[in-house]
């Protein structure tokens, strides 16, 4: 299907899809899952002839600012609740407490929805309206599901969210509040993905499933831009990231080396540090031992977004972690509640589970002197606190 919009309406500067393994080009204009070639996501490619930021549009307090290296051709079809632009604060207390120099705050709970998941969501939904999409199907954990449940009730498309019945029932209930069709299954996100994959099959809906299509990658890629400009272009030492599917630490590293091309970025790039529950660590596994174990037995975690068995994205992951001289760890359950405890003590602000996965990881990491006392540290929180009850 031929994208509607007019090359005299054009607002952006992608030029194609490519394989994120052998580099084969798919076209943009036409609907794409992933890279059938190699059975891997697809990365969309840019013209970026820009040399300084004057193509971000500052009037506009939302991921959209970023329109030239975002994917959608024609404004007319970008759904938005306005999302993005999330703040950054200095965590002094916590610093000082620690004995690190700086610790920094980049809070997605402020987006639509109350979570991260609304800027790939945004992406993904105003990309299927240009490509004329009617039906939608999701597997979640639970945030990406209320995030599509609201972006297709903006779009009038139909929207069919499957979760674990295990989710809290907040997040069910504002996809049944949105006008979403909600399944709930037994097990975790991988029985959710089958399912989706049987539904799409069988009605033609189009499978939103982490890193199976291409642009929802380009909504959380937006994340990096807005850590560079909000400092300065001159980036922190280290940022801390919880990953499940991995789809923001892929478009945070993304952003950096787009940037990169175009001249903006002051020095040198962060250490990516990619934290997740001991109960689902797939991507510890991968990065310190080169495979899963044979005892591998994923459980579910009270941080929803980092019980991903089995992430499709797994190699651009890794690649974040070895280009950026990363690391993977885990924190417990317990280390993540009392967390989300000492974060709200000192600093007065609540963060999810994943969010308070990151503080603990750093104090972790401090320990064992990945971090250095001098070093600027960035923790990104990906959800509010109030839809885990």
């Amino acid at each position: 299907m031929k994208n509607p919009a007019s090359a005299s309406m054009t607002i952006s500067g992608i030029r194609s899809l490519e394989c994120s393994n052998c580099g084969k080009l798919y076209s943009h204009e036409t609907i794409q899952t992933f890279a059938t070639c190699c059975n891997v996501p697809l990365n969309a490619i840019y013209d970026l002839p820009f040399r300084d930021a004057q193509f971000i549009n500052t009037a506009l307090q939302t991921m959209w600012r970023y329109q030239p290296v975002l994917p959608v051709l024609n404004e007319t079809n970008i759904v938005s609740l306005e999302e993005g632009f999330t703040p950054v604060s200095q965590l002094n207390k916590l610093s000082m407490h620690l004995g690190i120099h700086e610790i920094w705050l980049k809070d997605d709970a402020k987006n639509p929805t109350g979570s991260f998941k609304a800027r790939g969501l945004s992406m993904g939904v105003s990309k299927a309206k240009e490509l004329g999409i009617k039906k939608m199907v999701i597997p979640t954990a639970g945030n990406a599901g209320g995030a599509l449940s609201a972006y297709c009730a903006k779009a009038e498309i139909e929207a069919t969210v499957i979760m674990p019945r295990h989710t809290a029932e907040t997040l069910k209930e504002e996809c049944r509040m949105y006008g979403a069709n909600l399944i709930l299954l037994d097990g975790l996100i991988d029985t959710c993905g089958k399912m989706a994959r049987s539904i799409a099959a069988e009605t033609g809906a189009f499978d939103m499933s982490t890193m199976k299509e291409p642009y929802r990658l380009e909504g959380k890629k937006t994340l990096g831009y807005e850590i560079a400009e909000q400092f300065n272009w001159l980036l922190p030492d280290i940022i801390i990231y919880p990953a499940g599917g991995g789809t923001g630490l892929i478009g945070i590293w993304k952003a950096f080396k787009e940037l990169l091309s175009m001249n903006l970025i002051k020095g040198i790039l962060p250490k990516m540090v990619l934290v997740q529950s001991d109960q689902c660590s797939p991507m510890v596994h991968l990065f310190q031992e080169g495979k899963l174990p044979d005892s591998y037995a994923p459980q579910s975690s009270a941080a929803y977004g980092l019980a991903v068995p089995y992430p499709f994205a797994t190699q651009m992951m890794l690649t974040v972690l070895r280009e950026s001289n990363g690391i993977a760890l885990t924190v417990s359950e317990k280390e993540m509640e009392d967390g989300i405890q000492q974060i709200a003590k000192a600093e007065g602000q609540l963060l999810s589970p994943e969010g308070a996965a990151t503080f603990m990881a750093a104090k972790k990491l401090l320990q064992s002197q990945f971090i250095k006392e001098a070093d600027k540290v960035l923790l990104v929180n990906t959800g509010s606190w109030y839809k885990y009850r």
